[in-house]
């Protein structure tokens, strides 16, 4: 997550889940959600929709490195773009950049996965009006704009091959990462042990069994998002039977 490196003396405040702060945020990103359907098909969502967007991205990244740069807070163990939601903003911004469909593909699973999580149960110790809980949702929603602009503006495919490239290429990203990890003795994607403070890695085992049991849960999650096009699918087939 974003928030993987912070002031110590924030976690004595406690997390917003679930606070005024965390519930108007999710409101709003709802809402914005539910604006981009609504507009899907506008012809002006295709060039000031996908550069606002893209302004989310690559800003609130800009914003974020300034900020650590600033309070002398960089560190080369923990403020590199190699957790997935960083992963994944970049893949946004080149995935709008280009609209190559395989990024897409994969960037849904991982994006939407990944920043859907974030979002709901958020790893935030700042909050409102804090740079960093500005930048948290700012970036994360984002990520899911960007993936839903890819969906309903662009008409992005999703198909069940879509679920293994994905799978294949997060087994390809996470060993680049693990090698990172080594080289700069960090635990990005949580490669090198498990989360200082408590989470659901908890229950899948010790180092390192807890990494194949992560590969499982991650393929569930998959499925799960692969379901409403799968059901999208035998429902179009069934309408082709009915008119044939």
């Amino acid at each position: 997550m974003f928030d993987a490196y912070t002031d110590p003396e924030a976690y004595m405040e406690g997390a917003l889940l679930f606070s005024p702060s965390h519930i108007i945020s999710l409101s709003v990103t709802f809402a914005l959600i539910f604006v981009l359907f609504l507009f899907r098909n506008q012809a002006w969502m295709k060039s000031f929709g996908r550069w606002l967007i893209l302004f989310g991205l690559a800003g609130s990244e800009l914003w974020l490195n300034y900020w650590y740069f600033s309070t002398n807070m960089w560190d080369i163990r923990y403020t590199l773009p190699f957790q997935l939601c960083s992963i994944s903003l970049y893949l946004c911004i080149w995935m709008l950049l280009t609209k190559q469909k395989w990024v897409f593909e994969v960037v849904y699973f991982l994006g939407v996965g990944g920043a859907l999580q974030a979002l709901l149960t958020p790893e935030l110790f700042y909050d409102f009006p804090h740079f960093r809980f500005l930048h948290f949702f700012i970036a994360h929603v984002s990520i899911i704009l960007a993936v839903f602009y890819m969906l309903w503006v662009e008409k992005g495919q999703i198909m069940f091959k879509s679920v293994w490239k994905a799978f294949a290429a997060l087994n390809v990203i996470a060993l680049l990462v693990y090698f990172v990890n080594r080289l700069t003795d960090g635990n990005y994607m949580f490669l090198a042990h498990k989360p200082t403070n408590a989470s659901l890695i908890d229950f899948l085992g010790p180092y390192p069994w807890y990494i194949l049991s992560l590969e499982l849960v991650v393929l569930i999650t998959f499925l799960i998002l692969y379901t409403p096009f799968f059901i999208k699918g035998k429902l179009s087939q069934k309408k082709e039977e009915k008119a044939h």
